[in-house]
């Protein structure tokens, strides 16, 4: 398996999906039923400012694998939130981080 790594750029319309509290809902369980997203969450400029973009960390074995993970996001909105995937090694493998 390859880790990759998906940052996510909102234009500021997608807030207003953000705060559809199905969608998040949805978006939230969406992640919980795929293991292979090991990591994830928003990404905001500054503390307190709103959010404009999104991490992920996934294992998968090709990168239209982690493609069609996005795509069947219910926070995936491409007039609202562009993509782009990368391959990911991480620099300490001997060592766990707890987040």
């Amino acid at each position: 398996m390859t880790r990759w790594v998906v940052i996510f750029r909102d234009t500021p319309k997608m807030l207003d999906v953000r705060a559809k509290q199905e969608l998040r809902n949805a978006h939230v369980a969406y992640a919980k039923d795929h293991p292979e997203l090991l990591i994830g969450g928003g990404l905001k400029p500054e503390v307190g400012e709103p959010f404009c973009g999104a991490l992920w960390v996934v294992e998968a074995k090709s990168m239209e694998e982690v493609e069609q993970l996005v795509s069947g996001d219910p926070f995936y909105f491409p007039e609202f939130r562009t993509f782009e995937i990368f391959t990911w090694g991480k620099l300490l493998e001997d060592q766990t981080a707890l987040l």
